[in-house]
Formats: structure tokens, sequence, C-alpha cells
């Protein structure tokens, strides 16, 4: 069955969720995980790219100290935030050519599983079928696909969280803050991935950072009581 989503339109924002095959693991080691956030920077891009010729190209441009070397691409989508866990991808977008979003899906969905594959020895297809969006509609459903998608990796130490709350918050807390494979480092100001995601926007959403951590902190100590229609909104697993 076909997939419903809803239309993607220039300037509006989307909570995108990419899946593995059957839950299958689409990242096996740590080399697997920087591919994928190469992957998120490299792809954005109208233009075709060759991940070989582009890595020469900042080779070059680093030795002869050439710093603007990423503003050489023609931007597909604003990528507002990102995170990776072992089975799926959640990301936050803001479409910013026609059509940016789909073309972005399938350089970036294509260009990984190709090179899962090669690696892996595996064929077939990596993800389970198109991508899932989400129109984020307003600050307050924004602040909670932030919290939602930064949050995910707290089933990593505690899977049941969901069901049965956070046993233990301040650990939560840590953990979250130096998990490596999503954007929430750079929101808080631990540089891990700077130039894969453009933060100003939902900072201004936030007033600054700080209030950033402290809205993400309370709701993992509080656990707040959402809506059934919020989550049947942004909880796409």
């Amino acid at each position: 069955m076909a997939i419903e989503r809803p239309p993607l339109v220039n300037n509006e924002i989307y909570h995108i969720v990419l899946r593995g095959v059957d839950d299958s693991e689409i990242f096996r080691d740590k080399d697997d995980y920087y591919r994928c956030v190469f992957s998120l920077f490299e792809f954005n891009d109208e233009k075709n790219v060759s991940l070989k010729q582009r890595r020469k190209e900042r080779i070059r441009a680093k030795k002869y100290g050439n710093k603007d070397f990423s503003a050489k691409r023609d931007l597909l989508v604003e990528i507002l935030a990102f995170c990776f866990m072992p089975n799926h991808i959640h990301l936050l977008i803001r479409q910013i050519k026609d059509d940016g979003i789909t073309k972005f899906m399938r350089k970036f969905g294509t260009g990984y599983a190709n090179y899962f594959n090669k690696k892996h020895n595996r064929k077939g297809h990596l993800f389970q079928g198109r991508f899932k969006a989400v129109h984020i509609k307003g600050d307050s459903q924004l602040k909670i696909v932030f919290v939602y998608i930064h949050t995910n990796p707290i089933a990593l130490i505690e899977p049941k969280w969901k069901e049965e709350g956070i046993k233990d918050s301040q650990k939560a807390i840590k953990f979250i803050e130096n998990y490596k494979w999503s954007s929430y480092m750079d929101y808080i100001g631990k540089e891990n991935f700077p130039s894969v995601t453009s933060r100003d926007f939902l900072l201004d959403v936030f007033d600054k950072k700080e209030n950033c951590r402290e809205f993400v902190n309370d709701w993992i100590e509080n656990k707040y009581e959402l809506s059934e229609k919020i989550l049947n909104k942004i909880e796409l697993e």
C-alpha cells in the first residue's frame, strides 16, 4: 500500500522517518554512522554528486586554505535536526527548492544504500519503502518534534521508556547530551557535526540554546502528558 504523505511545500518544515526494511539494522559499525552523516551533508545539493570527486576537492581546498568549500553546494533543503538509530533515521527538514525533499531523500537513500550493500556484501533494498513525512504546523508542534527526535536514543539504554516512563532522568539526559549520532550536541554548544545542520531558526524558536536544553530536560524529567492527537502526528514508528 502506498504511503500517504502531505504535499511537500517550499519553506515548510517536515518530520521525516526512514526505516530499515523489516526493521533491520542500517548501521553496523561506527564507520557506517560517519558515512551517513557525510551523506547528509554531501547529497544536499541540486547538482549531481560524486563523493570520490568531492573528497578530492575538499582535500585540495584545505591544502590551499579555502575555508568556504561548503558554500559551493546548491542546497535542496535545510536540515534542521537529525538522529540516527540502529534501524531508522529521523530528520527535521525545511524544503527550500521545488521537490527539494524528494530529490534529497532519493540521493541520500540511494547513495547510502549503495555504500552499505557494497561494504557489507548484501543485496536488495536497505530501506522500507518510501520515507514517511509529517508536516509541522506551528512552534508548539515543532518544539515537541525536536524533543521527540533527540530523545529517541533513550531507548538504547531504557528500551521500554515510552511505555513505562524514564527510570533515571539524569542518566537519560547525560546519554542524549553525549550521543554522537544526532544534532543535539551542536544545539547545546558541544561542537559535533556543525556543518550538517542549520540551527539558527530553531534556536530562535527556543530563544537561545540554554532554553533549548532546559525544554528537553524538563520534558525528560516530567514526561509531559501529550494529547493523542499530537502523538499520532509525531510518533511514526
